[in-house]
């Protein structure tokens, strides 16, 4: 029987990839360092656990399509706080950010479509992309130039008739990088410019570590008709498995045409709302412990990085993950190995490979991305182990 092509194109994403390979290495009693999923360490706030404490309806009951009032006013309210007024219709909840990203990118692209987004990127976007009919038009950026890409002219020699939607992660995942208020604007600016659409996803608003002030495209006016944005708060409150994030535009057009999604999957799931709507209510201290513990975790990885001959990695600025080319020949075995043939003392370690997380053939088959969710100490120990092990493959 056949199956779809679409589907068939998309590969696996290389942050679940090994899963089911490292069970069963840690069923032989290995340790494995998991550095390959965006998954924090830190506490979910207590709000969350009391409002689900609190939920006593007597069913659980399908939520409007439109989400649960008290979240979508919390969301409202959080964006206020930052200097952005929303209706309630621009706001619409979903299972997580990724549901709004593919729900995004289902609405406002067709078969034989583009999408321009800098490279290294998430490798989940190529997924839903590719499900969208669409490809990737990618910019190149380089950690030499610290994956810079907001200049107008790379940018604009993207854009072709295909084009449909500029795709930015702002603070970046995986390389960290952070765009300041005049890039944002000229990104603006490009779309405006060009009739495109700019979407945004900034799920790691909160985690920059210079003193940057938050940043998001909506508190840009006159912007309105060209701005999406992708929010959850699976990072920013350490709420992973909450799955609840929502699709932010004040595109009214757009927004109605997310509605029959919205729709079709009946609703977000009410009781993760419900919880969901106390994490807004979080004194914005709560973020600067968060912060300081995050940069100490970043500065970790990265001196331990620096210690190991032939390692090439910049210092992210923002969200916690570092994207680095190992002297390795190929990233993708050198893991199958770490897992199948290597431990020490009865440990390895578990990485995102970094080839899918390029459009452009050839780049990242070295590179790997590493996330800084886990303390500190297990961080130097990890990164220790990879330093061990890359000498060990390289001697074979």
């Amino acid at each position: 029987m056949k199956l779809s092509s679409k589907m068939e194109r998309c590969g696996l994403s290389p942050m679940r990839k090994f899963n089911p390979l490292a069970d069963e290495v840690k069923a032989r009693g290995i340790k494995i360092y998991h550095l390959n999923i965006g998954q924090p360490d830190v506490e979910t706030p207590a709000p969350f656990y009391q409002a689900l404490r609190a939920f006593d309806e007597k069913v659980v009951a399908y939520a409007p399509s439109s989400g649960v009032p008290a979240f979508v006013d919390a969301v409202r309210g959080y964006y206020k706080r930052i200097g952005v007024e929303l209706k309630r219709g621009e706001v619409l909840p979903t299972f997580g950010g990724s549901e709004a990203l593919q729900m995004t990118l289902a609405t406002i692209l067709d078969d034989g479509d583009e999408i321009i987004i800098p490279e290294p990127f998430y490798p989940n976007y190529a997924t839903s992309v590719t499900l969208a009919g669409a490809k990737i038009h990618p910019i190149p950026t380089f950690v030499e130039e610290d994956y810079f890409y907001a200049d107008r002219a790379r940018v604009e020699a993207c854009i072709n008739a295909h084009t449909r939607a500029i795709f930015i992660t702002n603070p970046g995942n995986p390389t960290g990088s952070i765009l300041t208020p005049d890039q944002l604007r000229l990104m603006l600016d490009i779309a405006r410019e060009h009739e495109l659409f700019l979407i945004c996803d900034e799920v790691y608003r909160e985690f920059v570590y210079a003193g940057e002030p938050l940043l998001s495209a909506l508190q840009f006016p006159g912007y309105e008709e060209n701005v999406i944005i992708i929010d959850s708060v699976s990072k920013r409150f350490s709420a992973c498995g909450a799955r609840v994030g929502c699709v932010i535009s004040k595109n009214a057009q757009f927004m109605g045409e997310v509605m029959k999604w919205c729709q079709c999957r009946l609703a977000s799931a009410t009781v993760d709302q419900i919880a969901s709507a106390a994490l807004y209510g979080m004194d914005p201290s709560y973020f600067d412990v968060v912060r300081d513990e995050y940069r100490l975790r970043r500065d970790t990885m990265v001196k331990k990085l620096k210690e190991i001959p032939g390692v090439i990695c910049g210092m992210p600025r923002g969200a916690f993950y570092v994207m680095c080319a190992l002297p390795v020949d190929d990233a993708d075995k050198f893991q199958t190995w770490l897992l199948k043939e290597f431990s020490d003392h009865g440990e390895t370690v578990l990485f995102a490979c970094g080839e899918p997380f390029y459009a452009t053939p050839g780049r990242g088959k070295n590179e790997v991305r590493l996330a800084y969710t886990i303390n500190a100490p297990d961080i130097a120990r990890a990164i220790d182990i990879l330093k061990i092990a890359i000498e060990a493959y390289n001697k074979r």
